[in-house]
């Protein structure tokens, strides 16, 4: 029997996935222009842009048009076919009543009210948080020989899949703990109680969903991975070059060992290039804690941005 298998089998049900997140902005000609630059595959869908990566399958999100700026809308789990009847005796048992789905969202599945009133999804899928910890290419050995691309050579950054959002809280306590006692994550580390990471026990990356301290709800950032630390340096100069150069980065994190680059969207909030997070197998326990503010963000990079934690989506 597998890790994957056993947990299925013995545990509480768990989420496995963010099978997708959904969001609208003003102008979809500028959020395709973004996301174009940064490396997704776009499509136009129904009225909608869907975010793919090049060679996946998946579609990671949607962006749907309407408002004065940007909104999250709806959230979407991914969850085992066989956990579908225990999380409907979850939900029963702890007095969660399903609503309807949002404005333009299938019925499928079940739909409740999540912490800071955002809808969420649990929708049977395919797993599509990875099963394995992230490809890691690194240059050759030296050889006497060059071994940097050419820059007339060099090829664009294309992230391959989503590694994790970060959403916003009013309260990141009672979310952290409605997200692990309902949907079955598991803490990886936070700070206080001004931001938190969790992973799922089917197996993800440091963390799959995290929160950050707000006025209310929102999405902070969707994080995509990358193989290399050039890939984080090249798409890092291809945003500037498309005319978006405000962000946060290149730098490490601590909590997830990662390397970054945060790139500001039009609408205040960011897309992060993502390399060599740590990750959580299934089955393994991760040895949460609580760390100190100045470890909560970055071992080295640059300063922080003084309205890097605004959520624009509260303030519009």
């Amino acid at each position: 029997m597998t890790a994957e298998t056993s947990i299925r089998s013995n545990s509480t049900p768990a989420v496995h996935s963010v099978d997708e997140f959904v969001f609208s902005v003003p102008d979809l000609e500028q959020a395709r222009h973004f996301y174009n630059a940064f490396g997704l595959d776009v499509r136009t869908e129904d009225q909608a842009l869907a975010l793919h990566t090049f060679g996946n399958p998946h579609r990671w999100a949607r962006v749907l048009q309407g408002g004065d700026t940007k909104r999250l809308r709806w959230v979407t789990l991914g969850i085992h076919a066989a956990d579908e009847a225990r999380f409907k005796e979850r939900l029963a048992a702890r007095g969660i009543a399903t609503v309807a789905p949002p404005a333009g969202a299938d019925a499928n599945g079940l739909w409740i009210e999540g912490p800071d009133r955002i809808p969420l999804q649990l929708r049977v899928a395919e797993k599509s948080s990875p099963s394995q910890p992230a490809p890691r290419e690194f240059p050759p050995q030296s050889a006497n020989a060059g071994r940097s691309p050419s820059r007339s050579k060099a090829q664009p950054a294309r992230p391959l899949y989503l590694s994790h959002i970060l959403l916003f809280s009013a309260d990141v306590d009672a979310a952290r703990i409605f997200y692990e006692d309902v949907l079955g994550l598991r803490l990886s580390d936070k700070s206080g109680s001004v931001i938190a990471f969790m992973h799922t026990p089917h197996g993800s990356d440091h963390h799959l969903i995290a929160l950050a301290k707000s006025n209310g709800g929102g999405l902070h950032h969707s994080s995509w991975c990358v193989p290399s630390f050039d890939a984080v340096g090249q798409g890092t100069q291809q945003m500037a070059e498309a005319g978006y150069e405000e962000g946060w980065g290149v730098g490490r994190h601590v909590l997830g060992s990662n390397y970054f680059r945060y790139v500001r969207d039009p609408w205040g909030s960011y897309a992060e290039y993502s390399f060599d997070i740590d990750y959580v197998e299934a089955g393994n326990t991760w040895p949460a804690a609580d760390h100190p503010g100045e470890d909560s963000l970055y071992v080295w990079g640059p300063s922080v941005p003084e309205d890097f934690v605004v959520n624009h989506e509260m303030a519009g």
